[in-house]
């Protein structure tokens, strides 16, 4: 019989399986078995993290990422490839970054156990790979470079086909970067399959045969393993495969499946199934407790309409859920075709993917273009580099307008390297301010996480994983009744006189025949008080950062603290001067839309 191609598969379980599942909260201590279990059945290369996982170790697990690393590395041994993912001049981050925190980046995952770094940009404009792509040759480590893909709306033409693809990498190799492989990623596995064979095809002639040539791809839109198979028929010669419990779905598809489908073809994995088999069974036994998105583990075929990428889209509906608005996300997914059509192009991975689901959810929460976000505006200015085409000229004006920015043309690290407020320098100002040891390791921290990185170096983080909790018995509150409430892990005392309403000792208007099943929070406003001004959230978020304190002095338009919602910062102004009298909510909580935040008098 004919020698089989072996393909080369990357596990992208621990990365990219947590990222599209668990929305990146998982904690390290809990998953160490699986990858010990993996290891044991033969996996020699790992997605082991970068990507969301590692804001989301600072932001909601309470854990360093860098020791988390270092965890991974002891744990696998020396001689596994550990691979992680980079955004290009974002490197970790949901913003760019200067030139000196990109290569402090490459140095520390050197330092830190890792063998390859993934590096792409969302809107794949090389001018964001050189400099990133430079740094992580100079540091010794593989260079994976990446050609972005998607498949645009349904009608909707303009960039992303296989000629443009290939003309991206014509310009990778004009700008003679340096790369040792080379992964065509599709975030939103929305690409056709005739597309991805005729571009994985070019790409081969283009590249010679000795070029590694890896497909990536999610299952969410249903044909992921169809695509996997046109890749290798076109001469791709690795894939991106993942384990169950976080396989299929919003993720990659299983080894297993993967192993079944090219059972008689010429390819073969180069996998123990019935080891890994084993290691699955593992897995399943360390994901046990963690909440499992149903959307997670579903087909969605109305994704080619968006495209929504799986490793996006349980994070948002996750946030969603949190803000009790689950039920706006099917209004949102149909507003990102418009958006996406408008905003030039770039393709549905983060940061971008994240900038149209934002923009889309403030079309359908504030009406359509009422509200730009700031990433969704300033990409279509050209703050995050060039857009595959130009993005609708109505959209610009607006963008400009509300953000009160011209447009620019200036590359990505022009702009942050001459910005006073980025940079290695403004890092250590911070650890300097806060008492902090000023390391290399947290400079960085500092530098991407930003003042939610400073809040974990000082230990004032909070844990935010979300794990499955026993069904706890309903109580029904009657008249004049003292309870205590738990809603999204916060405790409430609550007392219901006639149609009031005393929460935590405030008192709220309360129409009892508004509660139904189906309800998330009551609609609840604030009483008014006369001699004082209670502050709401205008919408469900955590607060992010209080910028005052009980008895400060503020004046109208004073910016009194600043809500996250949907990885968007809302800063929320004062409505009047005065004192601010109390303050209910604490930096860190959750808050409902409506919830009274603090009093000015």
């Amino acid at each position: 019989m004919p020698k089989k191609k072996l393909i080369k598969v990357m596990d992208t379980s621990f990365r990219d399986g947590f990222q599209s599942v668990f929305g990146a909260r998982v904690l390290t201590k809990d998953f160490l078995p699986a990858v010990e279990a993996a290891r044991a059945a033969g996996v020699r290369y790992f997605e082991s993290g970068g990507g969301a996982r590692f804001q989301s170790l600072y932001f909601y697990c309470n854990e360093d990422a860098f020791e988390m690393m270092d965890t991974f590395r002891a744990t696998v041994g020396p001689d596994v490839e550990l691979q992680t993912l980079a955004r290009g001049v974002n490197v970790v981050g949901l913003d760019s970054q200067s030139s000196d925190v990109i290569a402090l980046h490459a140095r520390l995952f050197k330092k830190h156990g890792v063998s390859t770094i993934r590096n792409f940009d969302a809107l794949n404009d090389v001018n964001n790979l050189i400099y990133s792509g430079k740094c992580i040759v100079d540091a010794g480590l593989h260079h994976q470079i990446v050609v972005s893909m998607m498949e645009l709306p349904p009608g909707c033409e303009g960039a992303h086909t296989a000629e443009f693809y290939m003309s991206v990498l014509k310009k990778i190799l004009d700008a003679n970067i340096k790369f040792d492989s080379i992964c065509f990623k599709d975030a939103s596995g929305t690409s056709c399959p005739s597309k991805v064979f005729e571009t994985i095809k070019s790409a081969r002639k283009m590249l010679g045969e000795d070029m590694h040539i890896v497909f990536h791809s999610h299952e969410t839109a249903g044909n992921g393993v169809v695509s996997y198979k046109a890749a290798l028929e076109a001469g791709a010669s690795g894939l991106d495969l993942a384990m169950s419990p976080v396989s299929g779905g919003t993720c990659q598809p299983d080894i297993m499946t993967m192993w079944h489908v090219l059972r008689g073809t010429e390819f073969d994995l180069g996998v123990d199934i019935n080891k890994i088999y084993e290691a699955e069974k593992v897995f399943q036994e360390c994901m046990k407790d963690y909440f499992m998105p149903p959307e997670s583990r579903a087909v969605d075929p109305t994704i080619i309409f968006s495209p929504m990428p799986g490793g996006a889209l349980t994070a948002n509906t996750q946030m969603m859920r949190d803000n009790g608005i689950l039920d706006k996300f099917p209004l949102v997914i149909d507003a990102m075709s418009e958006v996406v059509r408008k905003g030039g192009f770039g393709t549905s991975v983060t940061p971008v993917s994240q900038f149209y689901f934002q923009q889309a959810f403030n079309n359908v929460m504030f009406g359509p273009w009422k509200k730009i976000a700031e990433g969704y505006g300033k990409m279509v200015l050209g703050y995050f580099g060039k857009t595959p085409v130009e993005p609708d000229a109505e959209v610009i004006k607006i963008s400009a307008e509300q953000l009160k920015l011209e447009p620019t043309t200036k590359t990505v690290l022009e702009i942050n390297d001459a910005d006073p407020k980025k940079g290695l320098k403004v890092a250590r100002q911070k650890l300097e301010e806060n008492k902090l040891p000023v390391t290399d390791e947290n400079l960085f921290i500092a530098a991407t996480c930003q003042d939610k990185g400073i809040t974990f170096l000082k230990g004032e983080a909070k844990l935010m994983v979300r794990k499955n909790e026993p069904e706890k018995a309903k109580e029904i509150i009657t008249k004049s009744a003292g309870v205590n409430v738990a809603l999204n892990g916060k405790n409430f005392a609550v007392t219901i006189d006639g149609n009031k309403a005393i929460v935590n000792g405030k008192t709220y208007d309360f129409n009892v025949s508004e509660l139904t099943a189906s309800s998330a929070t009551p609609n609840l406003q604030p009483q008014s008080t006369g001699k004082t001004t209670d502050v709401v959230a205008p919408m469900p978020g955590v607060l992010v950062k209080m910028n005052v304190k009980e008895g400060d002095p503020v004046s109208k338009e004073t910016v009194l603290f600043i809500l996250e919602a949907m990885k968007m910062e809302t800063e929320i102004k004062s409505p009047v001067s005065g004192k601010i009298m109390k303050i209910a909510i604490p930096q860190g909580d959750q808050v409902v839309a409506g919830q009274t935040v603090l009093t000015v008098s």
